[in-house]
C-alpha cells in the first residue's frame, strides 16, 4: 500500500514537473521567435505627439501635430465608429490638408477633447486660411473605455490642450506607450465577456528604408477580437478561460460553433495614425489608410466586426521631397501602403508588449508570467 502511494506521488510531482518544463520550454520558444516592434510615428519628420492621462480611470486622449500641415486620408473599416470631420477627408472635398487628429478614449465624449486641440493651434495662428480667421483642421476619432473605472471621467477639451502642448516629435521624443493616452483604458479579447478580457494600449512603430523614406503608425488598441504576433501568428492576448488562469483562443472556439457573449461586444474599436515624409495626394493618402488595415487584419481576429469603430488615418508630411513626381506613381503608393500595414501590425503588438495590468484586467506581461 504505502509503495502504491509513493509511486503515485512520485508520478503527480513527474508530471508536475513535466508540465512545468512544458511551460517554460513554450515560453522560451515564444520569446526566441517573436521579435520585437521599434521605432514611432514621431520619426516621421514633422510630426509630433503628445498624451493626456488621467490615471483615476483610466482614460485619455493623444493629439498627433502636423502644424505644418500634412495631407490625409482616412479608411473606416469598423461598423460602430465615432468619428469628427472625416467627411472634409474624402477627395472630393475642399480641404486638402489638416493640422492635427486627435485620438481619444470617452466614447463620445472623448470627441471634446480635439476642441482643445483646436484652441491650441488657434492660438498659434495654424489653421487653413479664411478671410477672417485661420481653422484649424483636427480630425478626431474615439474608443469605448467607459466600461474602465468611472464612466463620469472622461476627456475633456482641457485634455486636448494639455496634449498639444505637451507634443514632442523627432527620433529623441521618446514616446511613452501602453497605458498612456488614448490607450489608458483599453482592452482586447473582449468575446468572452469584459471580465475575461486582457489589457489593451497604445503602441507605436516606425519602418525606414535606405533612401530615407520613412513610414510610422501609432495605435490605440481596444478591441473586440484577440491579439496575435505579426510574424509567428502566435496569441498573445484575448479572451481568457472561465477560470481566467489561460487564452481561451476565440478564433478557435468560434471554428467549434461556440457562440460569444454579447454583453460587452460593443466596447471596443481600435483606432491610429500612419504617417509618411513622402509626397503623397489626398486620395493616395485614403488609399494607404486603407491598406494600412491589413495590419488590423494580421493582428487583431476578428477584427472589423459590426461592434468595432476600427478608423486608420494616413497623413502625409512631404518632407522627402528628392523623391519628386516617382512619389506619386501607384508602384510608389502601393509600397507605402505595404510598409504601413507593417507598421500598424508592429504598433498593435507593441500595445500589448508595454501594457500594464489594472484592476481586473490583467496586462500581457503579468499574464505571461503567472502563466
Amino acid at each position: 500500500m504505502r509503495r502504491r502511494r509513493f509511486l503515485a506521488g512520485s508520478a503527480a510531482l513527474l508530471a508536475a514537473a513535466g508540465a512545468r518544463s512544458d511551460a517554460s520550454r513554450r515560453k522560451a520558444e515564444e520569446k526566441a521567435t517573436m521579435t520585437r516592434p521599434s521605432g514611432a510615428l514621431t520619426d516621421v519628420e514633422g510630426i509630433r505627439v503628445g498624451h493626456h492621462t488621467d490615471s483615476r480611470r483610466p482614460t485619455g486622449c493623444t493629439v498627433v501635430l502636423a502644424e505644418e500641415s500634412a495631407t490625409a486620408g482616412v479608411d473606416v473599416r469598423g461598423g460602430a465608429p465615432g468619428t469628427r470631420e472625416t467627411a472634409l477627408l474624402d477627395p472630393v472635398n475642399t480641404v486638402s490638408a489638416i493640422h492635427a487628429i486627435v485620438l481619444a478614449g470617452g466614447s463620445v465624449f472623448g470627441l471634446a477633447a480635439a476642441d482643445g486641440a483646436v484652441r491650441y493651434l488657434a492660438e498659434k495662428r495654424v489653421g487653413f486660411p479664411m478671410p477672417d480667421a485661420r481653422i484649424p483642421i483636427v480630425p478626431a476619432a474615439i474608443l469605448y473605455d467607459l466600461n474602465v473605472g468611472d464612466a463620469e471621467i472622461r476627456p475633456t477639451p482641457e485634455w486636448g490642450y494639455a496634449a498639444a502642448k505637451a507634443a514632442a516629435g523627432g527620433p529623441d521624443a521618446r514616446l511613452a506607450q501602453g497605458n498612456v493616452g488614448a490607450g489608458a483604458g483599453a482592452s482586447v479579447g473582449k468575446l468572452m465577456g469584459r471580465e475575461r478580457a486582457m489589457k489593451g494600449g497604445l503602441g507605436t512603430a516606425s519602418l525606414k528604408l535606405p533612401g530615407g523614406l520613412v513610414v510610422g503608425a501609432l495605435v490605440a488598441v481596444n478591441s473586440v477580437g484577440d491579439v496575435y504576433h505579426y510574424e509567428s501568428g502566435q496569441l498573445m492576448a484575448g479572451a481568457r478561460t472561465a477560470d481566467g488562469k489561460h487564452l481561451a483562443d476565440v478564433a478557435a472556439m468560434i471554428r467549434r460553433g461556440e457562440m460569444p457573449a454579447v454583453k460587452g461586444l460593443a466596447e471596443s474599436t481600435t483606432i491610429g495614425v500612419v504617417a509618411t515624409n513622402a509626397v503623397l495626394s489626398k486620395s493616395q493618402a485614403a488609399k494607404v489608410a486603407q491598406m494600412a488595415h491589413d495590419g488590423l487584419a494580421r493582428t487583431i481576429r476578428p477584427v472589423h466586426t459590426p461592434f468595432d469603430g476600427d478608423t486608420l488615418f494616413a497623413v502625409s508630411t512631404g518632407k522627402l521631397r528628392r523623391a519628386g513626381a516617382a512619389s506619386r506613381e501607384p508602384a510608389f503608393v502601393a509600397i507605402i501602403g505595404a510598409l504601413a500595414a507593417d507598421a500598424v501590425a508592429q504598433a498593435v503588438v507593441a500595445a500589448i508588449l508595454h501594457a500594464a495590468s489594472i484592476p481586473g484586467i490583467p496586462s500581457y506581461s503579468d499574464f505571461r508570467r503567472k502563466e
